[in-house]
């Protein structure tokens, strides 16, 4: 379906596609902005988008509230302060040509109501390609710096920025009085990229794909000494929370902007015109390789923030300003070889092993595949895709390079193909741990889901480090001291692989294995208090180690009900197990669970069905003791019983986790999102969206003392 044209679509089919778009390319956009580790190029990403936007102008009565359409980014990752943006940090439009462009002036001129001989000045610079930051200054002093986030609220990194040598501790000259917001690109070199990648090989660590992620990788380090010892560059090019602009244009504040002390790209200009424009974009597509960092495409926005602030905004970007964005680059060569890499969700990805061919400027040796189906030449829904041809090892194929991302092979020529060329046949097991590696079954498509998964999430070396942070996680386990960086060092150091070795940490020590108060960071006391933190945790309730398992698709809620659906944790395996080995009476006990179905019953089923899971759940028992669910069954008699809850807003009196679990107690199930199934709304400050659309649905609202009432406290 996804290739049909839009205007083909019937409404049934467009609410699919864009169920199915939003969930996509949220993925890909908490793979950009919160990991760092994109998975489709810039082109690609952007066609999903324009998709989306295609069916929405079609069918506005089918928007989403998750539409891609109406959020920018993604939320900030853990493991940073949040920072609540004054002025929200949104994206540009963007413009793929010519044509694109002049649409867009004559959108401002329309809007404008300029006649035909009125002139409109734009202001020109290079898209970098780096990460977003906004610097706040009050007097004129740098005081916290935080990422874009998801455009509302951002990371809190002001340590790290304070390591960027662009970016000034004090305005320059005369001080600004007031807030100033000073917004711009934090980007690596090539140069500085490629030290790094050779000091990160030396060092035995992952090498990183590109400057963008190694940008984002050294500001999101918890340790600011490691941010300081990568060399970071800044532009400054934009503004958010101000007392006082420094001028009436783009052109004057950046001026402002270079006599302050900050840097700004030399390559900006103003332009008239779409003739000019272009000529700009032309001329630094020229210059683009021999630039140093990596750029792709130019922005262009009015020049005068009076005509700016008439234009104004729609959804998640300004009509003032547009990215033209550079086409992907070609180039043939021959896949050599397929490799699978596991990432650390557990998800097998294959890499395209090439003939090293030149790129845009750039050595290529290696590209994306995807997945399975699309080697197999299919889309995600099944349809032939590059006219149905697979890709083969032997191979002659076109790599391309957009965005300044990661390559992709996108297409096969057949005629060249080597005579004993034979179909890949994608892995079923892990290359890493030799779990089985499974595709799901999509409820939705009612075909496998795209992604395969290798099943050996407790002891697969490949994902060990992300399920260690979320075992010890303060929703699971709980131990205090136990943080990432501390799992991660762990785990570089080889004595953290599986749950279990956390509970052996100290007796390994008295036998001399090692000693963590001789290890930097450490001390007798932090030591101490760390195996205190970890010997409080030897019992915990089932919900929690249900949750601390990282079973996929099992998430606090659902772990609190399989843990009060099944009483203890040998019955949720026994029956796991045995649903397994085919009996249906099992696997329907597993989805008689409220709000589980076939796929997180087969998940969990997959789970309890691997070995080395199992092993390793043994080896954590021996030190563990698991708190059995008594007889939690909820009052069928309490007026809230049955009841779909939804908080919102800030609660004064208890936390967001304390009121579900109170909801769920009196048999009332506590939901995130407010739809027609939803029964009542406890509201309490700052309540936004969500209290709005209650009220449009004419959804019983109360505040928290209501709600307390109501529930009997």
């Amino acid at each position: 379906m996804s290739g049909r044209p839009v205007a083909d679509l019937t409404p049934e089919e467009a609410s699919r596609e864009l169920e199915r778009l939003a969930s996509e390319i949220a993925g890909h956009d908490a793979r950009y902005y919160q990991q760092d580790a994109p998975t489709v190029s810039d082109a690609d990403y952007d066609a999903l988008r324009r998709r989306n936007a295609e069916i929405e102008a079609r069918f506005p009565e089918l928007i989403r509230d998750d539409s891609p359409s109406k959020r920018v980014g993604a939320a900030p990752a853990e493991g940073f302060a949040k920072v609540r943006h004054a002025v929200p940090m949104l994206s540009l439009d963007n413009a793929f040509d010519d044509d694109d462009v002049g649409k867009f002036v004559e959108r401002v001129r329309r809007f404008l109501d300029l006649s035909g001989d009125a002139d409109v000045t734009f202001f020109a610079e290079p898209k970098i390609d780096g990460l977003s930051a906004s610097l706040r200054y009050e007097d004129g002093v740098f005081v916290q710096g935080a990422t874009r986030g998801d455009g509302f609220e951002g990371e809190e990194i002001t340590a790290n920025l304070r390591t960027v040598a662009d970016i000034p501790e004090k305005f320059r000259g005369s001080r600004h009085a007031g807030v100033f917001e000073v917004r711009g690109e934090v980007f690596m070199s090539h140069a500085e990229f490629a030290a790094l990648n050779v000091r990160q090989a030396e060092a035995g660590k992952p090498i990183y794909a590109n400057p963008r992620n190694a940008a984002a990788g050294s500001l999101r380090q918890l340790d600011a000494e490691v941010t300081r010892s990568r060399k970071l560059n800044f532009f400054a090019y934009a503004w958010g929370e101000t007392t006082q602009l420094p001028g009436d244009s783009q052109s004057s504040i950046l001026e402002a902007f270079s006599d302050w002390g900050f840097k700004v790209n030399p390559l900006s200009t103003k332009v008239a015109g779409v003739a000019d424009m272009i000529a700009y974009y032309n001329d630094i597509a020229e210059k683009r390789s021999g630039l140093g960092y990596d750029i792709d495409g130019v922005v262009y926005k009015v020049d005068r923030i009076a005509l700016q602030n008439s234009l104004g905004f729609v959804s998640r970007s300004p009509r003032w300003a547009i990215a033209h964005k550079f086409p992907a680059e070609r180039a043939i060569t021959v896949l050599n070889d397929i490799e699978i890499q596991v990432g650390r969700t557990g998800a097998l990805t294959p890499v395209a092993r090439l003939e090293p061919v030149t790129v845009g400027g750039v050595v290529v040796s290696n590209a994306t595949l995807h997945n399975a189906d699309y080697i197999a030449g299919l889309d995600s829904e099944g349809e032939p895709i590059r006219e149905g041809r697979d890709i083969r090892i032997g191979d002659t194929v076109i790599v391309e390079r957009a965005g300044d991302v990661i390559p992709k092979v996108v297409d096969v020529i057949l005629d060249k193909r080597p005579a004993d060329a034979r179909p890949y046949e994608f892995p079923t097991v892990c290359p890493v741990c030799g779990s089985h590696a499974v595709r799901e079954p999509n409820a939705k498509t009612g075909r496998p889901d795209s992604v395969t998964r290798c099943t050996g999430g407790l002891i697969c070396a490949a994902q060990a480090v992300e399920k260690m942070k979320h075992f010890a996680s303060r929703l699971a386990f709980d131990i205090e001291g136990l943080g990432d960086r501390q799992i991660e060092l762990f785990h570089a150091e080889g004595i953290l692989r599986q749950p279990a070795d956390i509970f052996t940490l100290e007796s390994r020590q008295r036998a001399a294995q090692f000693d963590l108060t001789q290890w930097e960071g450490f001390g007798e006391k932090s030591v101490a208090k760390l195996f205190k933190a970890i010997d409080e945790r030897r019992e915990i309730d089932l919900p929690r180690f249900i949750f601390a398992l990282g079973i996929r698709h099992v998430g606090e809620t659902t772990a609190k009900r399989l843990a009060r659906g099944f009483g203890s944790f040998a019955v949720l395996a026994e029956t796991a197990q045995a649903a397994l080995s085919g009996d249906m009476g099992a696997r329907e006990r597993l989805e008689g669970i409220e709000d589980i179905g076939g796929v997180v019953a087969e998940a969990i089923i997959q789970f309890f069905g691997e070995a080395h899971n199992l092993e390793a759940i043994d080896a954590l028992l021996s030190h563990v003791t698991v708190r059995e669910e008594e007889a939690l069954a909820a009052p069928v008699d309490h007026p809230l019983s049955g009841k779909t809850v939804v908080f919102t807003g800030a609660l004064e009196k208890m936390t967001r986790q304390e009121a579900e679990a109170m909801a769920e107690r009196l048999g009332a199930k506590a939901t995130g999102s407010v739809s027609k199934k939803t029964d009542l709304v406890v509201a309490g400050p700052g309540a936004g969206s969500k209290l709005e659309k209650a009220s449009s649905l004419g959804i019983e609202v109360i505040d928290e003392d209501e709600w307390l009432a109501r529930a009997g406290n």
